[in-house]
């Protein structure tokens, strides 16, 4: 049967963990579907922290754009995060959509999340609630900030819970 969970929140909430823990409380063996492009030294270290919190249990699978060419039915599968993956989307590395209007490259990651889940398996998808400090005055900022708060309502709508991580907190919101 499937079931989605999304947990948001701000940078260094507790996101990650919280859904590890709650992958963990589900299944012995959970999948890590992480969907990190790795940028710089710094980011190396971010995932390298990551990784070592996490034991052998886990399946680990990178994947930066196509999330649906993983057959993961039946499965516990954390995706950390919605926010990196629409990062990979909306970048001039992505041959896909560097140019695209924002509306093309939503309905393509639209179509991927429903591809993506279609199958049964437990979702718990991480993403970063972006939109609550202000206007960017960047172009490409604006851009990517109306991009992920649209994904984020489309994912919440079809999520069965919704779960806002405040100062490594949880509140359930659906």
């Amino acid at each position: 049967m499937k079931h989605i969970i999304l947990i948001t929140g701000g940078q260094r909430s507790g996101k990650s963990r919280h859904a590890e823990e709650l992958a963990l409380s589900l299944s012995t063996n959970p999948v890590y579907l992480a969907t990190a492009h790795v940028w710089d030294d710094e980011f190396r270290e971010r995932v390298r922290i990551h990784q070592q919190r996490r034991g052998p249990q886990w399946t680990n699978i990178e994947e930066e754009r196509h999330l649906s060419r993983h057959d993961l039915t039946g499965r516990v599968v954390v995706i950390d995060c919605v926010t990196l993956w629409l990062t990979n989307l909306i970048t001039p590395e992505n041959p896909e959509y560097p140019q695209s209007p924002t509306a093309t490259i939503l309905a393509a990651a639209k179509a991927e999340f429903d591809a993506f889940t279609a199958r049964d398996a437990t979702y718990i998808f991480v993403t970063n609630e972006i939109g609550s400090g202000g206007v960017s005055p960047n172009a490409l900022q604006r851009r990517f900030t109306d991009l992920e708060g649209w994904m984020n309502q489309y994912i919440a709508a079809r999520a069965d819970e919704v779960i806002l991580m405040v100062s490594g907190i949880a509140v359930k919101i659906k």
